[in-house]
């Protein structure tokens, strides 16, 4: 390339000059010339130095990997005659999991003629989804896949403040209003 567009590190720009002139005048100031948009016409090189550049370079994606969250997909495994003990302990991994910030795949494996007692492995996975609710959401609801039923859950989207903010819902017993009354506005007279 006989010519290259010359930038400073401070953006001063020299304008487009011969490639040795361009080397010359990095060298003069005791930097290096560095090629940093080669599809351009002419080329753009800037006057930088290149050790410390990558050094830069190297810390700013360290920081970028810092902030990455790695989301990771536990599984428990359950089968239809799954007893009570069982399925305690192995919810309550699920649940720290969860609490951990950790997906959970809940799986049901059937085998032989367990595939025509489905039902029993739906039970498990509904009661599991009941167990959990407080603390996850269900990504993907349980649906068959050869031998095995699966269910995801993840981490509810708002850990902490949000128990306190959104109160329980009430719970209709079937006599009268759904839920509390609605408070009357400041300006509005209650009914006589």
């Amino acid at each position: 390339m006989p010519q290259v567009r010359v930038v400073a590190e401070d953006g001063e720009e020299f304008g487009v000059m011969d490639t040795r002139d361009a080397i010359r005048v990095a060298r003069e100031k005791g930097m290096d010339l560095v090629e940093v948009a080669p599809n351009a016409e002419p080329p753009v090189c800037k006057i930088i130095d290149f050790g410390r550049f990558q050094y830069l370079a190297k810390k700013k994606a360290n920081e970028a990997k810092k902030k990455q969250v790695v989301i990771v997909v536990k599984e428990v495994k359950f089968r239809p005659g799954t007893d009570e003990h069982d399925y305690s302990y192995r919810m309550k991994h699920a649940r720290q999991w969860l609490q951990e910030g950790d997906k959970v795949k809940a799986t049901i494996w059937f085998r032989g003629r367990e595939m025509t007692h489905r039902e029993l492995g739906a039970r498990i996975l509904d009661k599991l989804e009941k167990d959990l609710a407080d603390i996850s959401e269900v990504e993907m609801r349980p649906r068959m896949e050869g031998n095995q039923m699966f269910i995801f859950f993840g981490p509810k989207r708002h850990k902490g403040g949000a128990k306190s903010e959104r109160p329980a819902a009430p719970k209709n017993d079937g006599g009268g209003q759904s839920g509390p009354p609605a408070p009357a506005a400041a300006d509005e007279k209650p009914p006589a």
